[in-house]
C-alpha cells in the first residue's frame, strides 16, 4: 500500500497501521509530531510498544468490532481532534488510521 502520494504534505498528522499493530504509514506531519520518539523509524515497530494497556485495549476493541474513537485532547497548549478509524477491503477491517488534527483557538461552529 502505497499512501505517500497522498498525503505527505496534508496538515494533520496520520498514522496507519495493520491488524497486529504494525505501523506501516507515517505522513510527514505524523514523523515530525512523533520525532522525539523515532519519528520515521517508527514505521515497521508495533503500536502497541507505544501505548498504555488502556489505550492497546481501545485499539483492540476497534479492530475487533470496527467501531471508531473520536475525542479532543490538549497538549502543550495546543488542541487537537484525534480520529482513530478502522481501515478496511472489501469490507474487512485491515487495521486503524489515526488522524491528529490540530484546532484553532476560536472555531466556528454551525448548525444547519
Amino acid at each position: 500500500m502505497v499512501l505517500e502520494n497522498y498525503f505527505d504534505e496534508l496538515q494533520s498528522a496520520l498514522t496507519v497501521m495493520d491488524t497486529d499493530g504494525k505501523i506501516l504509514y507515517l505522513n510527514e506531519k505524523a514523523i515530525i509530531t512523533f520525532q522525539k520518539y523515532g519519528g520515521k523509524s517508527l514505521i515497521g515497530k508495533n503500536i502497541y510498544d507505544c501505548h498504555q494497556e488502556t489505550s492497546n485495549q481501545k485499539i483492540h476493541e476497534m479492530l475487533a468490532t470496527g467501531g471508531e474513537n473520536v475525542y479532543t485532547i490538549e497538549k502543550d497548549g495546543v488542541k487537537k481532534l484525534i480520529y482513530q478509524t478502522p481501515w478496511k477491503k472489501d469490507g474487512v477491517v485491515m487495521g486503524l488510521m489515526e488522524f491528529s488534527i490540530v484546532l484553532p483557538e476560536k472555531m466556528p461552529h454551525f448548525i444547519r
